[in-house]
């Protein structure tokens, strides 16, 4: 497996994949890597001949009174679960290495950032957009692979791939779950043990509302219903409960006639926990 700090080492390394003919499938991650990081991985090697991983805690991404610096890393460990997995080279970039000094262009998706996570967390998708375009340069991968969990960031990635016409095929992957049905995040090991019993609250309130979707229930009845049901967990500290058209994003209104996506966003103590399901009239 090859470990790349610099751009220069990363794209020398992709550049011999693409010399021998191998299609180039790419993962990228914020590190601190469990099941949901090695779904995408395994999915990466179904779509591409090699797969890079790229491990980058993104500080454009985060606001000014979020988790930045206490963000879980462990580096080691990260890399031993990705040459178990079979990844064939490893993207590790400095901050000064992606963002140099002087740096100034952003990409940004005008509409899909300022909705729902991108209310909550101003800039947030911006800054998803933009290094995610940067790696999509510095790689060029055929193929990238991103959770479905993040059901709006997939939503942002694939229009902008679009929008600005890069050769790039995103596959959206299914959410991986912890047993009692928690969507696995990174995020997860920061809840205390009592948050951690009451966020189950999140999978539960989507089972029963992908359910009540098939009764002709109104889309503004069932998001009342997901929020009132959550709010019923009283360590809950419900941030944003929307349904919204699964491809577009766009509010919809009256009973459900199409798929549509519950999009969660809840905190426990001081950690933001987000979720979502797609239900089906």
């Amino acid at each position: 497996m090859h470990i790349c700090r610099t751009i220069a080492d990363i794209r020398t390394t992709t550049a011999g994949f693409r010399a021998a003919g191998e299609s180039v499938a790419l993962v990228p991650t914020m590190g601190y890597l469990h099941a949901g990081h090695m779904a995408l991985v395994e999915r990466a090697k179904s779509e591409g001949q090699r797969v890079v991983t790229t491990i980058f805690v993104n500080p454009t991404q985060f606001g000014a009174n979020e988790d930045l610096s206490t963000y879980p890393r462990d580096e080691a460990r990260d890399l031993a679960m990705l040459q178990a997995a079979g990844v064939n080279a490893v993207f590790l970039p400095e901050v000064a290495e992606i963002y140099p000094e002087g740096a100034q262009t952003i990409v940004e998706t005008t509409d899909l950032a300022k909705i729902l996570i991108g209310k909550l967390r101003p800039g947030h998708f911006r800054g998803v957009a933009t290094v995610v375009t940067k790696l999509f340069n510095i790689i060029q991968p055929d193929v990238a692979c991103f959770g479905e969990k993040d059901y709006q960031q997939l939503c942002v990635i694939r229009q902008f791939t679009r929008d600005l016409n890069i050769p790039v095929r995103i596959v959206g992957v299914p959410t991986v779950r912890e047993a009692d049905g928690l969507a696995m995040s990174s995020r997860n090991v920061r809840l205390t043990p009592q948050d951690r019993a009451a966020a189950v609250i999140l999978s539960r309130a989507l089972t029963q509302a992908a359910d009540l979707a098939k009764t002709g229930i109104t889309a503004s009845r069932l998001r009342a219903w997901v929020a009132a049901h959550i709010q019923s967990e009283p360590r809950a500290d419900l941030q944003s409960a929307d349904i919204r058209d699964a491809q577009t994003l766009r509010s919809i209104s009256g009973p459900l006639k199409a798929p549509a996506v519950i999009l969660l966003a809840v905190k426990f103590g001081a950690v933001l926990l987000i979720d979502q399901r797609v239900v089906t009239p």
